[in-house]
Formats: structure tokens, sequence, C-alpha cells
């Protein structure tokens, strides 16, 4: 008897351990597929052995767990180009000890959740697009040993409570937009002398206070004052780039550093340190009358309470501008939502134009001067001011999900930044729920596309010298593009309808087809999308065209064949122009066959630089192509844009020229 009531309670132990490993474990699971769920870009498909309905993660690919097979201990998931949230219930994993997602395309903010991990020792965030401040909360990771959130987009200043961190022996955070001092330490928990008490440390922060750190690097941000002392055992090279005040030569120059955006600092208080006033009040108070504490207390409950009603009225006012519910899941339950805040001061900078003002300036929408089966373009004139080309993305409002907002916000803060003269000006934009509406509002110009005069206008129009202007213009816009402009811009498809001509032929880049790169960053997010309804399918549309600076050389360089041949990039009966042009590009003797026919005169010195360009744009090895910088100074330098002397002793080809100016 006394057997059976052993097994009994053996038995009883072991299915209370088998329920609560199963209960924790039900936990973990649920904390990765909430992550899964927030990435909606998964090219490698490297989360398809992820699946909500196994119990055990421990045979997810990029998961490891421990020794007993009952926690999860690591995530290792590193360039993969994953392309999404971080979920701030990755928090929840209680016992991870390594969270590695190095090296893929993850947004938004750095949950502050990530503080409730005790147990982990490495944060390996570094390489993605992560933007906002670090969390204070990162303090709070008491074993963790590295940090690495190294070229991101991070901004704010640089939270003191990291010199919490005792065991941190490595912290890079070079490559963001950080700003602020590198905080050494803070004295605010010191007491004077005056008083009569002694001075404490216990409570100091600041990096001067991780004495375990060994590796750190601060380089590539916008970090002011002067390096601490206590780290000048770190490399020069940790601090480059930045706008410290020493006679560093490798320092951001004070233009750049005029312009980073304040920083954010967030202000902290210590709830144990009082001020002396504070105690003396605190006297004065106890020695009040008790009916004047009564009242006291009435009149302070009921200003609390009109506060209160104040601040829900506002936030119910502005929650629609404040923050936008991306379903993450396909439900029709507010709990299956996750709020995402979009920052505010995104598009602070940018002229915001109303649907109203767009549209009397469009006659009603009803002036339209192209079509794609993502967008229709308007042309209009404001009140007073200048001729615009207004680009109205079609899709219905209950396929815009949060995702195609913040891509939308980020699209135009990216097309703000050109200011060039061969880049199309964006002057504004227009966002507006009612009706649903979001435009691109672009400066117009008024000769229309390159792709329009060399196929479906008169050829004499664009003399070789007013297409070679074109082509130098065309190079040095790119070359702004790509080296001038930190990150770089590329467009997204370029070709001849994306270069307008003004009134005196010079070329504009405007990337249009921009809104095909948003749409399809959302089609491979079918949880993002609703099921009933159309939408543009777009397969053709450049994934991360911010990196696809090879990718514009080529095309520059068979836009180049485009213009001197007036030959489309491919044609139904002579295939692709690059294959056609080959056999000529490189004999000089069959050179001019290339040239556009409609064309009487033309330089053959211009024409052997310009097939010269071409060669190297279409390089079948794309580690050997030239940078754009390269390309531009080679057709600066060696294309003559002026009027040659023979061409101008013909009274024909002048005429011509007269004609076409």
């Amino acid at each position: 008897m006394r057997s059976y009531a052993s097994v009994q309670l053996l038995s009883f132990f072991s299915l209370l351990l088998f329920v609560t490993c199963d209960s924790f474990a039900r936990d973990e699971v649920w904390a990765l597929t909430t992550f899964k769920e927030a990435i909606y870009e998964d090219p490698h498909m490297v989360l398809s052995s992820w699946n909500a309905l196994d119990a055990d993660p421990c045979g997810w690919s990029g998961i490891s767990c421990s020794f007993a097979g009952d926690h999860v201990v690591k995530i290792n998931i590193t360039g993969y180009s994953l392309r999404g949230f971080l979920a701030p219930e990755l928090g929840q994993i209680k016992f991870l000890q390594q969270l590695i997602l190095h090296g893929n395309n993850l947004i938004g903010i750095i949950p502050k959740e990530l503080g409730m991990l005790k147990y982990l020792q490495v944060l390996d965030l570094g390489a993605n697009q992560l933007t906002g401040p670090i969390p204070p909360e990162i303090a709070n990771l008491i074993s963790v040993i590295k940090i690495n959130l190294q070229s991101n987009g991070l901004t704010g200043s640089l939270p003191p409570e990291l010199g919490n961190l005792k065991s941190l022996q490595e912290l890079r955070l070079d490559r963001n937009r950080l700003q602020g001092s590198v905080p050494a330490s803070s004295s605010s928990d010191f007491t004077s002398s005056a008083y009569g008490m002694y001075a404490s440390n216990k409570n100091l922060t600041g990096l001067c206070q991780v004495s375990e750190l060994k590796v750190a690097d601060f380089s590539y941000n916008f970090f002011t004052g002067s390096i601490p002392k206590c780290l000048g055992y770190l490399p020069s090279t940790s601090f480059q780039g930045n706008c410290l005040q020493n006679k560093d030569p490798r320092q951001r120059s004070s233009s750049l550093c005029d312009h980073a955006p304040p920083a954010r600092t967030p202000q902290t208080t210590n709830p144990k340190q009082q001020p002396a006033e504070d105690i003396s009040e605190q006297h004065r108070r106890a020695s009040k009358p008790a009916w004047l504490l009564a009242l006291e207390i009435v009149t302070g409950t009921m200003v609390g309470c009109l506060i209160l009603i104040a601040f829900v009225t506002a936030l119910q006012r502005c929650k629609d501008k404040s923050s936008l519910i991306i379903p993450w899941k396909k439900s029709s339950s507010q709990k299956d939502h996750v709020t995402v805040y979009i920052d505010s001061e995104m598009l602070k900078d940018v002229m915001r134009f109303s649907r109203m003002e767009l549209e009397v300036a469009c006659e009603d929408f009803s002036n339209i001067i192209g079509s794609s089966p993502d967008s229709l373009v308007y042309k209009g004139t404001m009140k007073g001011g200048p001729e615009i080309a207004v680009i109205s993305l079609c899709i219905k409002e209950e396929h815009w999900t949060g995702y195609l907002e913040l891509y939308f916000q980020r699209e135009v803060a990216d097309l703000a930044r050109l200011n060039n003269e061969n880049a199309g000006k964006l002057l504004g934009y227009c966002s507006e729920s009612t009706p649903f509406t979001r435009m691109l509002v672009f400066e117009y110009a008024s000769n229309g596309t390159l792709y329009e005069h060399l196929h479906y206008g008169e050829g004499c129009q664009l003399s070789w010298t007013r297409r070679m202007k074109i082509i130098v213009g065309i190079a040095r816009g790119l070359k702004y593009f790509h080296a001038e402009l930190d990150p770089p811009f590329t467009i997204s498809e370029l070709n001849s309808s994306s270069v307008y001509l003004t009134d005196d032929f010079s070329p504009k880049l405007v990337d249009f087809e921009s809104w095909k790169s948003i749409l399809a960053r959302s089609e491979k997010n079918s949880g993002s999308i609703g099921s009933q309804g159309a939408i543009c399918v777009l397969p053709h549309s450049l994934e991360g065209r911010h990196l696809d600076v090879q990718g514009n050389i080529y095309a520059f360089g068979v836009l180049l064949l485009e213009i001197i041949s007036g030959r489309p990039p491919h044609c139904k009966d002579k295939g692709r122009l690059v294959d056609w042009a080959k056999d000529f590009l490189e004999l000089p003797e069959a050179m001019a066959y290339v040239v556009d026919p409609e064309l009487k005169h033309f330089r053959f010195e211009d024409l052997k630089v310009i097939c010269e360009v071409v060669n190297l744009c279409i390089h079948p090895d794309p580690a050997k192509q030239p940078s754009m910088q390269e390309l531009s100074t080679i057709l600066e330098s060696r294309i003559d844009t002026t009027i040659p002397a023979d061409f101008k002793a013909s009274s024909l080809a002048w005429a011509e020229l007269a004609l076409s100016s």
C-alpha cells in the first residue's frame, strides 16, 4: 500500500512538472510566433519551419534550446534579409541568452520589453534599419556581455543608465545618428558635504562605471562634447566621424554637425533623492490644520480629474495621427492587432497639401498626363505658383496598412531630401482619410519625358549637342544620388521615362515608380492585406532600391545607347538593344551604325567616349563597374557640349539647330 502511494505521489509530481514545462513552452512558442508574424518579408524562407502548432520550437531554424530542451536560450538569424518589426513579445522568452538578428532589414524601434531578458548575454541587432532612441530599459540586462547596435538609424542621446551594465565587455554603436555627449558619469546621487553627509557612488551612472568594458565604438554618429577621460584607453577611431570638441581632423565638418537634429534627452529623476527644500515643505504641510489639508485634497482631486479628462479627450482626437493599427494577424479582434507608433517628426519639414488645393490646381483631377496600373499622374498649376505634376496612388483604403503608411512616409522623406539641378523637385505630399488620398507633388517639367522625344516626337528636336548635354546632366544627377547623399539614393527604374526635360531640355531625374516599391513590399505580406478586392501585382519592381547602385549604373549604360541610337531598350523584331549594339561598340569603323539615323551630324570623338562608357556600365562583372563619380568625370571632361565650328559653318545644320532651340 505504501509502495502504491509512493508511485501515485511520483506520478503527481511528474504530471505537475510536465504541465509546468508545457505551459512555459507555450509562452515561448507564442512569443516566437508573434515575432514571425511581425516579419512580412522572408526571401530565404528561414522562418518557414516556425510552426505555431508545433509545441517544441527547438527544431526551428535559428533556435537553440537549453540542455534539458525546455527553454529557448538562443535566437540566431543573421544575414537573411528579414524585413519587419521587432515584436515586444520577445521580452517574454525569459531564459534567452543570445538574441542575434544581425544583417537583416528590420525597421521600427527597439522594444523596451527587451530589458526584461535578465539572462541575456549577447544582444546583436547590428546592420539593420532600426530607428528611434535606445530605450533606457536596456540597462536592465544585468547579464549582458556584448551589445551591437551598429549600422542602424538610431537617434536621441545615449542613456547614461548603460553604466549599470557591470558585465558589459563590448559595446558597438557606430554608424547611427546618436547625439548628445557620451555619458561618462553622473554625480547626481552625490550629496553635498555641507549637509554633513558622505558622498556615495552607489547609484552612479555613465560608461565610466562599466569596469569590464574592453571594446567600444561610437564612431560616425553626432556625439558632441569631449571624449571621457575614463575611455581614453580606446583607439581614436572609436570616436571618429562625430562632432566632438577635439582637434582630430576625422570629426564631421561643422556644417554637418549644425544640421544634425537636436538630441532628445530623457528626463529621469531619482525618487530616493529629495532636496532640502522638499523636506522642509513636508514639515510645513504637516503643521497645517486638518480642514485645510482636506480642502487641498478635494481641490487636488478635482483638478486631477479635469486634467485626466482633458488628456483622454486629446488622446482620442489625435490617436489616428499618433499611431497606426497594423494588422499582423487577420482578425477582427482588436486584441490581435499591434499598435506601431510612427515618428511624427519624419515629415515635419515637408510641405503638406490639402486634397482641395490639388483638386483646384489640377482642374478637378481631369488633366491626366500619365497612368499606370498603380498610379495616375495629373498636371496642374498652383494658384500664384509653379506648374505641378501630381502622382496619386491607386489603392483602396481597406488595403492600406500600417506597413504601407510607414513606407509612404519614408518615401516622402527620402524624396524630399533631393536637392540638385538634375533631380526632380518634390514640392510636398497629400495624405487624407476622407476621401482616402495619398499623393506626391512634384515640380512639373514642361517638355515631357525623354522617352516621348526619342520615340514619339520629332527626332530633329534632339540634336547631337542637345543629346550630349542631356547625357552629362543625367550623369551629374546620378553622381549626386550615389556619391553626395548619405545614405545613397537610387532610381527604382532608371530609363528614358524617368528623365523629364525642362524648357531648355535640361534633364530632371524623377522616381515616379517608387510607388511600385512601396506596394511590392506589402505584396509579400499576406497577413497585412485583406482578402477582398483586387490589388495590383507588381512582380518586376526592384526590391531594396537604396542598395541598387550597380543596377542604376547598368541601366545608365542602356540609357546612353537609347539616347544616341533612338531605339527603345527592347524591340520585338530586334530583341534587346544591348545585344544589338554589342557588335558595334568596340569597332571604331562600325560605331557610326549605332547613331540615330535621324541625326545628320554627330561628333565621332563624342561617340567613342559614349561607347567606352557604355562598355564599362554593362560589363558582365558588376565588381568591375566604375562608380558613377568616375563615369561622370569621364563624360564631363571628354564630351564637348559646345557647338563645333564646322557645324556652325554649315548653314543647313545651323538652321536645324535654330529650329530645335
